[in-house]
């Protein structure tokens, strides 16, 4: 790194081109835009050329500052780097943002901005601010790890009147670059993900095609080559290749395993909680080491899907996103058995793995697992303990308790996400799972599944939506429900509104309002699915017993004589079990999946 002196007469000059060992701890450097022909380069400054133009008078404004922020040395990357020298240049640019977040302070100059001493005490005059959002800065590519890099941004007038620091202007900083506070404050960027990072770089410009990649390598932490001349698609790809081995390692492909969500149930479109993404995010950020954030609220109130987006919207981030069912014991158990084949069948020597017999002890399948997920450069996975609404906790007494850290990996690397019911489960980032307050979230929901339009507007849907009290699956079974069928909102709400009633006086054991609401909506749909198929009801009936767990056909096709006639009628053939099936998941009371056994199961949904 090469800086700039200025002596106490006012003169100028460079230093040798500096190691890192020798660069002085405190230090200025300029953030600008560049003027077509009136810059002073690296080998004009050293012979004293071009004293006169527009860019030696913004390196004078700086060495000016400089001296009256009481700083001795100052950068600017005009004549500081040597541009004919390729290696020098490719190195300025790689360290680029490690310099500007080292420096003590960072003036940002604006040749398209005026200010005056009362613009500058007033950042809301209509006239500065004005000039200001509008500035040619806020849109070149460089300006923004020059924005974010430094913990103290002063922006100056045209005029070197100071107009604000970046802290005094944080909102319209935000404003017109949508760059979030905690980034402008020297938050983590690893909390953001590559998506956004990019988009804050959307609509910049650069002079060079291929400064649209390199100008973002400090913000995503990658290091590579310079090919000026390569073009601009191909800087970027090979910005993605190196974002990409920045943020999962060399080791990643050993471990990686094809994202799929077979054992998840998945609603069509997610709707809403996008605070809750975030905190999510944020939570797993790491370097792999290990992250558990725990997703807790009532049941139907989206725990699960909530899970299932943010796989989806961060797979590329993990090798491998493991879904395991910790309703119990067993679940759990089988789980990991299907994990331990999903593995095997990317990497059949796995380590750990290879040698696993997968239809002999689940004990030792589990432990199998656990130690693939243990192995040193292995720690770039996801793994999800669902529904553990049962755990082992102080003043839990039921023998079936599941205690989930007998489950966990003991390498301390990757990321968990455990969804339950239980406020209790206290071993990692707990992040409540609310009610929808938002009245558009809501009606888009029952929107979509009853593929009804127009609901924003209709009176009966906005009074539904407020009897459902923000519970998604209330509002999915409601909409499940008049997807079938051609009743009004109104005569569903006068329905719902009868069967709340009834529950009340027939079942004061369900004191919790949000068990009621669930029941009510549930109801309704189970009284027109008995009308429709008496077959569907009763199986729907025995259904519940098995609480939310897979059941198929064949399963009840065992040929015992005491079986209910109903029951004999059901499988009598495949047809009857498919058609009562298939009502039960018109009114989303269940759900159909493919195993990898290509049979067809159902899953009572919670």
């Amino acid at each position: 790194m090469r800086l700039l002196k200025r002596s106490g007469s006012g003169e100028l000059s460079l230093t040798d081109d500096l190691v890192d060992d020798d660069i002085p701890r405190k230090y200025a450097i300029l953030s600008h835009t560049w003027i077509r022909g009136e810059e002073v380069t690296f080998e004009e400054f050293r012979k004293g050329m071009r004293k006169h133009t527009v860019g030696y008078n913004k390196i004078e404004f700086c060495g000016e500052q400089t001296a009256r922020d009481g700083l001795e040395y100052f950068w600017v990357d005009t004549c500081c780097i040597d541009k004919s020298n390729s290696t020098e240049l490719s190195k300025a640019i790689n360290s680029m943002f490690r310099w500007y977040h080292n420096a003590t302070r960072c003036y940002v100059y604006l040749s398209d901005v005026s200010g005056s001493a009362s613009g500058a005490n007033n950042p809301h005059s209509q006239r500065w601010e004005t000039d200001f959002r509008k500035s040619r800065w806020f849109r070149r590519g460089w300006a923004l790890q020059e924005l974010i890099a430094p913990e103290s941004v002063e922006f100056f007038s045209k005029d070197r009147v100071l107009l604000g620091s970046k802290k005094f202007l944080e909102r319209q900083i935000r404003e017109i670059t949508g760059i979030p506070a905690t980034a402008l404050r020297g938050g983590a960027l690893s909390q953001y993900g590559v998506a956004e990072r990019l988009s804050w770089a959307e609509d910049r410009e650069t002079t060079e095609v291929e400064d649209k990649a390199y100008s973002l390598l400090g913000i995503f932490g990658a290091h590579m080559p310079l090919i000026y001349g390569e073009g601009g698609d191909n800087a970027l790809r090979r910005l993605h290749f190196e974002i990409e081995r920045a943020s999962t390692g060399d080791h990643f492909e050993d471990f990686s395993v094809g994202f799929s969500l077979a054992d998840a149930s998945e609603t069509e479109r997610f709707v809403a909680r996008k605070s809750e993404l975030k905190e999510i995010q944020q939570t797993l950020s790491s370097d792999g080491s290990r992250r558990i954030t725990v997703l807790h609220g009532l049941g139907g109130i989206g725990k699960t899907q909530l899970t299932v987006e943010y796989t989806k919207r961060y797979r590329d981030s993990y090798s491998a996103v493991l879904w395991l069912n910790a309703k119990d014991e067993d679940s759990l158990r089988q789980s990991f058995g299907n994990a331990a084949r999903r593995i095997l069948q990317e990497h059949p020597s796995a380590q750990r793995l290879s040698g696993v017999d997968l239809k002999g002890s689940l004990g030792e399948v589990v432990e199998a697992v656990k130690g693939w997920l243990s192995l040193p450069k292995n720690t770039r996975w996801l793994v999800v303990y669902d529904n553990y609404d049962n755990p082992k906790v102080a003043g839990n007494t039921d023998a079936a308790a599941l205690d989930i850290r007998k489950y966990l990996p003991e390498s301390h690397q990757g990321s968990v996400i455990i969804t339950t019911r239980s406020s209790r489960v206290t071993i990692g980032h707990r992040i409540p799972v609310r009610k929808l307050e938002n009245m558009q979230d809501c009606l888009e929901i029952l929107s979509n599944t009853s593929k009804r339009e127009g609901l924003i507007r209709d009176p009966d849907a906005v009074k539904l939506v407020n009897e459902l009290d923000g519970l998604p699956l209330a509002l999915a079974t409601a909409g499940a429900y008049l997807e079938q069928m051609t009743t009004s909102l109104a005569e569903y709400l006068r329905l719902y509104t009868e069967s709340w009633l009834k529950l009340q006086k027939r079942s004061p054991e369900l004191s919790s309002y949000e068990d009621r609401t669930l029941y009510s909506t549930w109801d309704i749909s189970f009284k027109h699915v008995q009308k429709q198929n008496r077959l569907s009801a009763q199986l729907l009936q025995l259904w519940a017993y098995f609480d939310n767990q897979d059941l198929w056909f064949e399963l009840l096709c065992h040929g015992d004589l005491g079986d209910p006639e109903w029951v004999r009628e059901l499988t009598e053939d495949r047809v009857n079990f498919d058609d009562a099936v298939r009502l039960l998941c018109n009114y989303g009371l269940v759900e159909a999946n493919s195993t990898s056994q290509e049979m067809v199961e159902s899953q009572g949904r919670e």
